[in-house]
């Protein structure tokens, strides 16, 4: 059931302030049979000190046995019904890039790969290239593929080995198979049309294309000669968080595709000083607005990142960085402060998964709490039990003074 129109209904502008820290994919396994996860691992002194004043329980982003992209796992912690509110990795991306994006426009977010003689996939993100290597590259493209079948294409640097493509002309359409196989070993896949409708035939034949060219293209290049792309998108329209929720609400993020998620549902994106993901630059522009919303995303990226990479000491090590920043976030005193992630990536999946993660909520009117530590089995022990993302807004309005009684 959509929630949105009740929850319009019953929202009000207060002068309170919610801070939503999502660690990308945080939720973790034991690397061994019995051993703890990333979380547990973790040495973290600050948040065991904050679990001990707050309530926690744990938190299926989706649904029960889903493993969710980002999109809809993010979309779910700001109470947008996933199954409902649909929005391709391509659009997210485009928008967060700044892209000349227009309606009747079919985005798709691209993976620079590396592709053996045999054009197997050897790695799909090609060794995570620097941004400026990535802008070598795109350039290249924007170069010699301009036009395919007289649909304009137009190529965008995103990060390390991420892309976009802008696809522009008449008769598109977003139901096109993805050619990202998800693994290495296999030739990449072709984008195949998910209806009979010619304009589905067409963007398929147009993708395959696509994909050709930037082999030939590429053919000279060491380890950036192929593409593999997600998420064909046409540009969507959904409720704004300010209307819905009557909030003032920014993100503070550095990847393209989490700052196109929260434009999408009407956020102002701040600008985020120092290199790409840098925490210490999120901090300081959190504290320098802090006065001008009500309402904070705040997004980490590399605790996801390194769970990919299948890294769980690096990973370990993210979540303790996080760990040391926490009391400058504290400091601000806001009036609900909740910590979790838009999914589980563990390491020894290199993958996301459908683990449930763990939630912190910290603010007024908590029941006492038996979790100690923002792990995922202290998680299991808190007041707040087992919710799914979509309930995780109105818990925060609710504690905020945000949300009025329902009903007679």
């Amino acid at each position: 059931m959509d929630m949105l129109p009740i929850i319009k209904e019953l929202s009000q502008k207060t002068p309170s302030k919610i801070l939503l820290v999502v660690l990308d994919g945080v939720g973790g396994l034991p690397q061994t049979p019995g051993g703890p996860t990333e979380l547990a691992a973790a040495h973290t002194p600050n948040l065991d000190a904050l679990a001990q004043k707050s309530a926690l329980g744990l938190l299926t982003p989706v649904y029960p046995g889903m493993a969710p992209g980002s999109g809809p796992g993010h979309l779910s912690l700001f109470g947008y019904d996933p199954f409902k509110y649909l929005v391709g990795r391509g659009a997210l991306s485009a928008i967060g890039i700044g892209a000349e994006f227009k309606d009747g426009d079919v985005a798709v977010r691209g993976n620079f790969a590396t592709l053996d003689a045999a054009g197997l996939v050897k790695d799909r993100r090609a060794g995570r290239p620097s941004d400026a290597e990535n802008r070598r590259v795109v350039d290249r493209l924007k170069a010699a593929i301009q036009e395919l079948e007289g649909v304009q294409v137009s190529f965008y640097t995103e990060s390390e080995h991420r892309f976009v493509v802008i696809l522009r002309g008449e008769g598109l359409s977003e139901q096109v198979s993805d050619t990202d196989p998800q693994k290495t070993g296999v030739p990449p896949l072709q984008a195949e049309p998910k209806t009979a409708s010619d304009e589905s035939q067409r963007t398929a034949r147009v993708l395959n294309r696509l994909s050709e060219r930037i082999r030939e293209v590429l053919a000279d290049e060491p380890q950036i000669n192929g593409a593999l792309f997600r998420g064909i998108s046409e540009r969507p329209r959904f409720p704004l968080l300010s209307e819905v929720y009557h909030l003032t609400p920014a993100c503070i993020a550095s990847y393209p595709m989490y700052k196109g998620l929260a434009s999408l549902v009407g956020m102002e994106v701040l600008q985020v000083e120092g290199v790409e993901d840098a925490p210490e630059g999120k901090v300081k522009a959190l504290q320098e607005n802090w006065a001008r919303y009500d309402f904070f995303y705040l997004h980490f990226k590399k605790t996801d990142s390194t769970g990919e990479d299948g890294n769980f000491e690096e990973k370990v090590h993210k979540i303790e960085l996080f760990d040391q920043l926490l009391p400058e976030l504290l400091a601000l005193k806001p009036d609900v402060l909740a910590i979790t992630g838009d999914h589980s990536t563990p390491s020894v999946l290199k993958a996301h998964s459908w683990h449930p993660v763990p939630l912190l909520l910290h603010g007024p009117y908590l029941r006492n709490d038996a979790a100690r530590r923002f792990t995922e089995d202290e998680a299991a022990k808190g007041s707040l039990g087992h919710l799914r993302g979509v309930e995780l807004m109105p818990l925060l309005l609710a504690h905020a003074g945000k949300l009025q009684k329902y009903g007679a």
